[in-house]
């Protein structure tokens, strides 16, 4: 499929059609990640991180009164004994 590079500013680039972004998966808004592998720009769909999100549901559930332990506390033998 033919496109053409678009001037913007200092940078250029390409209209991409929806098919091609149907299939890795990405639509218009999405991050995507950039790289040239032999003399080809490879375009991704960027990974979202993993613990993208966590502090948004750690302060929602803290706020729920959600956030209590799940495991007991607990100590091992012979903590008492510790000195620090």
């Amino acid at each position: 499929m033919l496109s053409a590079l678009r001037k913007f500013g200092n940078s250029a680039g390409v209209i991409i059609p929806k098919p091609l972004l149907s299939e890795i998966g990405a639509k218009p808004g999405d991050s995507v990640e950039l790289k040239v592998e032999a003399g080809r720009l490879v375009i991704e769909r960027a990974r979202a991180h993993p613990r993208n999100g966590w502090a948004e549901d750690a302060k929602r559930l803290a706020e729920a009164g959600d956030d209590e332990l799940v495991w007991p506390e607990f100590s091992n033998e012979g903590d008492e004994s510790l000195e620090w």
